[in-house]
C-alpha cells in the first residue's frame, strides 16, 4: 500500500466552495472538493488522493487510492488503498476499500466490503510490490 510507504501526492486540483460542477471529474495525483459535484470523481493515477471537505457534496461515484471524506457523498465509493471517514462524513452508497478508518460520528447508509486482490487496479498492485 503506497500510503504506508510514500508521502501523499500533492493536491493540484480544487473545486472551490461555492462552485458547482456538472459532469465527470478525472484527475491525476490530488483533488480537494470544497464545493458541489454532480457526476463521478475518478482518479487516473494509482497514487491518488481525494479530499471531500466538510462543506462538500458529491452526487456520483468516487474512486481513488486514498479517499478522505468529511462531507456528503451520494454514490458508491472505492478506495484502493485507504478510506478515511471523518466525523462529519455522510455517505449513501456502497463502499469498497482496502483499509478503512472511520471516526465516531461518520455515517454510512450502504454496504461495506473490502476489496479482493483480483479487484485492485493493476497499477496499484505493481506499486505495492516496490
Amino acid at each position: 500500500m503506497w500510503f504506508a510507504k510514500r508521502k501523499a501526492p500533492p493536491i493540484r486540483s480544487l473545486v472551490g466552495e461555492g462552485t458547482v460542477v456538472h459532469g465527470q471529474i478525472s484527475f491525476a495525483e490530488g483533488l480537494r472538493i470544497d464545493g458541489e459535484v454532480h457526476g463521478d470523481v475518478i482518479a487516473t493515477t494509482a497514487a491518488s488522493l481525494i479530499v471531500i471537505s466538510e462543506k462538500a457534496r458529491v452526487h456520483g461515484e468516487v474512486k481513488g487510492a486514498h479517499v478522505i471524506i468529511n462531507g456528503e457523498v451520494k454514490g458508491p465509493v472505492q478506495a484502493s488503498d485507504l478510506l478515511e471517514l471523518q466525523p462529519k462524513a455522510r455517505l449513501t452508497g456502497n463502499v469498497r476499500y482496502e483499509v478503512l478508518e472511520m471516526h465516531p460520528g461518520a455515517l454510512i447508509d450502504g454496504e461495506l466490503r473490502p476489496l479482493k486482490a483480483a479487484e485492485k487496479p493493476a497499477l496499484v498492485l505493481a506499486a505495492s510490490n516496490e
